[in-house]
């Protein structure tokens, strides 16, 4: 049987006007087939302090949640500290470095794209993007902040909507988080 992977993960993070919304969409595949419809890919962490979502094999991002979340706590929700501490334990840990998801993690303060290459991205325009339909929304929410007043959140589930609409593997059955 194959891994179940979130293979078609669309998830987005938008921080604008002293607001930040993490949203993404709901299907699991397994192949090519869809194997769950309303998986909840996004959610908070930290005393509801952090948002977070992640695509990627399941199994493994439950597994770095459960790291960050020990990270988060460590460091006093410090969210930078925490995302370079998990991304030296993913790269040097020699099971962790085997795990194969992406993680995006906002604060009112930061957002990050963290991955299992010991990368911690901090976007210049302060939209995240990864999964499948990552790249399609990334484009939709650039083209949303700068020629539209929508907010934060208005702008996630626009581009959610359209990454959904162009990605096979990503659907409408959206979670959106905001802070």
């Amino acid at each position: 049987m194959s891994e179940i992977k979130m293979h078609g993960t669309t998830i987005i993070a938008v921080k604008k006007d002293g607001k930040v919304a993490v949203g993404g969409d709901g299907q699991v595949t397994l192949g090519a087939t869809v194997f769950k419809a309303n998986s909840q890919k996004v959610r908070t962490l930290h005393n509801d302090k952090v948002l977070a979502g992640f695509a990627g094999a399941t199994a493994d991002a439950f597994t770095l949640f459960e790291k960050f979340e020990g990270k988060l706590k460590e460091y006093k929700g410090n969210l930078k500290r925490s995302a370079v501490e998990l991304a030296k334990d993913w790269r040097s840990d020699k099971i962790l470095r085997r795990l194969e998801a992406m993680i995006i993690a906002a604060d009112a303060e930061n957002l990050f794209i963290i991955t299992g290459n010991g990368d911690i991205i901090e976007p210049d325009d302060n939209i995240a993007c990864i999964g499948s339909g990552g790249n399609y929304a990334l484009a939709a929410a650039r083209a949303m902040i700068k020629h539209t007043n929508l907010t934060a959140r208005e702008i996630v589930e626009s581009a959610l909507e359209i990454s959904s609409d162009i990605c096979i593997y990503t659907n409408k059955n959206f979670s959106i988080l905001e802070m």
